[in-house]
C-alpha cells in the first residue's frame, strides 16, 4: 500500500479495530483525520475511499457502504472479497456455530412477509442436522434430503450442540454484528451481514426492493399475495411522500398502504443518496421469485463468508441481557 499516506492508514485502522461503523461516526473520524467534512466535500470523500479500495484490492479487501434495513442508517465496513481456504482459517467460530448461523439466516430470508427477523425461541430451536451433508457429500436442506431419500451424515458436534451453546453463539453473533436484536426483541441480521452477504442474497433469490434494488430483508410487501414487490420503509418515504404521487404498487397497481415512518432519519437520509462506496450497487439481473421463496439448495455458502470475515477485529458490544430463561419465555 505504497500509495497511501498516514491518513488513509488511520481510517483503515479505525474500521479494522472498531468493526463496521455508522455513517455519522465514520464521518466524524474522517473529518478528524483529514480536516474535511464529507457532507460538504462529497467528491473529496469519494475519491479518498476509491484510493483506499484501489490499494486494498491487492489483498482482496474492500471498504463498502450499506444501509441497515432496520433503522435506515448507512454503515461502513471492510469485507473480504475472496473466499479461500486460507481466509477461512481465520474464523473464531466452530463448524456447529457456523451451521447454526446459516440456519438462522436461511429462516429469516425465507420469510415471505419480509419481517426480517425470527423469535429467539425459533432461533434456539433451529436444528443443525438440517445443515448436514447427504450421503453423496452434497450439502442440502433437511426437507430436501429427506424427500430425495438421501441419508444424512450428521457430525457428532452438530448432534451434541446444546441449548446453552446456541445461546452463547447468539450472544457472540450479536456482539460481532452478524446478528442483532430488533426493537421487538427478535433476532435480525446485523450490519456485518448486510455488508458481506449482498451477493449471497441475490444467489438465494431474495426479492429486491423495487426502489433501491437491494435485497428486501426487512421491507413492506404488496397486499396482493400474487405480487412479489417489496419496498424498504425508508424507500417508501422517498417514493410515496411526494405530493401528487399515487400510492399504489408499481407492479400490479394494488393500493399501497404507506405507513408513517417509525424510524428517525436525518435530512441527508431523507434524500436517500446511495451509500458512498467504491462500486455502484449491482443492478438486478434476474426476475424476482414469487413472494413465498422456494426451499432450495443455496448457491453460495454462508459459512464461507463467515469464515472469511470473522478474522477482522471488531469492537465488543456491551453485555447482552439474554439468558436461557428469558429466551424460553419469548
Amino acid at each position: 500500500m505504497m500509495g497511501l499516506c498516514w491518513k488513509h492508514h488511520a481510517l483503515i485502522q479505525a474500521l479494522l479495530t472498531r468493526g463496521p461503523l455508522p455513517e455519522k461516526e465514520f464521518h466524524k473520524i474522517f473529518t478528524g483525520v483529514t480536516g474535511k467534512n464529507p457532507g460538504s466535500n462529497q467528491q473529496y470523500f469519494n475519491e479518498y475511499l476509491l484510493k483506499i479500495n484501489k490499494e486494498l484490492s491487492l489483498v482482496q479487501f474492500e471498504l463498502r457502504g450499506c444501509r441497515n434495513q432496520y433503522d435506515g442508517q448507512i454503515c461502513y465496513g471492510f469485507i473480504n472479497i475472496v473466499s479461500d481456504d486460507q481466509s477461512k482459517l481465520g474464523t473464531n467460530y466452530s463448524l456447529p456455530q457456523i451451521a447454526f448461523f446459516k440456519g438462522i439466516i436461511e429462516e429469516i430470508v425465507r420469510d415471505g412477509s419480509a419481517e426480517g427477523s425470527i423469535s429467539c425461541l425459533n432461533a434456539l430451536n433451529i436444528r443443525l442436522d438440517n445443515q448436514a451433508v447427504t450421503g453423496t457429500g452434497s450439502r442440502s436442506l433437511g426437507s430436501q434430503s429427506q424427500s430425495q431419500g438421501s441419508p444424512l451424515r450428521v457430525p457428532p458436534a452438530f448432534r451434541n450442540f446444546s441449548l446453552s451453546q446456541k445461546e452463547k453463539t447468539l450472544h457472540e453473533l450479536v456482539r460481532d454484528k452478524w446478528l442483532c436484536y430488533t426493537q421487538d426483541s427478535n433476532i435480525g441480521l446485523g450490519v456485518r451481514s448486510f455488508l458481506d452477504l449482498r451477493s449471497w442474497f441475490r444467489s438465494a433469490d431474495v426479492p429486491s426492493c423495487e426502489v433501491c434494488n437491494e435485497a428486501g430483508i426487512k421491507a413492506q410487501t404488496c397486499q396482493n399475495e400474487g405480487c412479489a414487490v417489496r419496498i424498504h420503509q425508508y424507500c417508501q418515504k422517498k417514493k410515496f411522500s411526494k405530493r401528487g404521487v399515487e400510492k399504489v404498487c408499481p407492479s400490479c397497481g394494488t393500493r399501497w398502504l404507506y405507513p408513517s415512518p417509525q424510524v428517525e432519519t436525518t435530512e441527508e437520509d431523507d434524500e436517500l443518496n446511495e451509500p458512498s462506496q467504491t462500486q455502484p450497487l449491482p443492478p438486478s439481473t434476474q426476475s424476482q421469485s414469487p413472494q413465498r421463496l422456494k426451499r432450495k439448495r443455496l448457491a453460495t455458502n454462508v459459512a464461507d463468508i463467515v469464515g472469511c470475515s470473522s478474522s477482522q477485529a471488531s469492537l465488543h458490544a456491551s453485555d447482552m441481557r439474554r439468558t436461557r430463561s428469558s429466551a424460553r419465555q419469548r
